[in-house]
């Protein structure tokens, strides 16, 4: 009764792709840091993106997502997903380039690159500095649930805050740095207002950024107040669908200083980014692996 209950609220609007094999894990793309939006409940991926709010379930029979029409799943996950991509290629690419990451390839191969909004990823890792993914969450939840509209489908969330849109960077720009602190960004308050006031005035170019050479993309970021190398890279490589980006966090430098020493051709692949997806992921579950010596 569950089941079907639950599968009432959305009616006819759910869509199923069939994933061939392991090419494609929802559950290690979608919470595994990349974004902090979505939530495992019963089964399912609970979360809200482009304004919208859906759930996907992953069995042997394929991807579903429930909320989306065949038309929506084309316009708008299947993009967000990455599912056109050849990741099975890209494997092989990186493997080729550093042979030593085999096993964790093969370890987190589903994983692809999420395509968010340029503005949500660079509010949220600029939000994740110094900071742990619970914390992280529960600012971008009440953020969210305080500035943000209703998102389609978002009336079915079992939280209220999922239910809710990012807020656009006009939404932000009034937005006062105590207000900002309230909601628990601490430092990272003042940041947030130059940058909502910056993007809602049109002085930052995410268009430009996008399709910018990667060292000019990296240097207009990083005049951005409040804009490190890591964010920089991680608005990137998530927010603007630049592959060749390596996030470095304490997991990704532990792994350079253990198992990966030496590996600078890694990190000038045209697919670092992914391979750091894998290295991140092959760490967190397997810490004991990247202990020094």
């Amino acid at each position: 009764m569950l089941e079907q209950s639950r599968d009432k609220r959305f009616g006819s609007r759910k869509y199923t792709v069939s994933i061939a094999g392991n090419e494609f894990s929802a559950a290690d793309t979608l919470t595994g840091g990349q974004c902090f939006r979505w939530t495992l409940r019963n089964g399912r991926l609970c979360g809200t993106a482009f304004g919208r709010y859906v759930e996907m379930e992953q069995n042997a029979e394929g991807l579903t997502v429930y909320g989306a029409d065949a038309g929506e799943y084309g316009s708008v996950w299947r993009g967000y997903l990455d599912m056109d991509r050849d990741y099975r290629e890209i494997r092989r690419i990186v493997i080729d380039i550093e042979p030593r990451l085999r096993e964790s390839a093969e370890y987190a191969g589903g994983i692809h690159i999420l395509a968010q909004e340029p503005w949500e990823a660079l509010c949220s890792f600029v939000i994740s500095q110094n900071n742990n993914i619970p914390r992280i969450r529960g600012i971008i939840a009440r953020l969210c649930l305080q500035y943000g509209e209703p998102a389609v489908n978002g009336e079915w969330a079992a939280e209220e805050a999922e239910g809710r849109a990012f807020p656009t960077p006009e939404a932000l720009a009034g937005v006062s740095e105590e207000e900002f602190r309230a909601l628990g960004c601490g430092y990272r308050s003042g940041y947030l207002t130059e940058l909502a006031r910056r993007a809602a005035d049109g002085e930052i170019d995410f268009a430009a950024i996008k399709n910018a050479p990667i060292d000019e993309a990296r240097k207009k970021l990083l005049s951005l107040k409040g804009v490190g190398p890591k964010v920089a890279e991680c608005a990137l490589l998530y927010g603007f669908g630049r592959l060749e980006c390596f996030p470095v966090d304490v997991w990704i430098r532990r792994a350079l200083e253990t198992e990966f020493t030496g590996g600078t051709a890694l990190l000038k692949s045209p697919y670092a980014g992914v391979a750091q997806q894998y290295i991140f992921e092959y760490i967190r579950r397997n810490p004991e692996r990247f202990t020094k010596k």
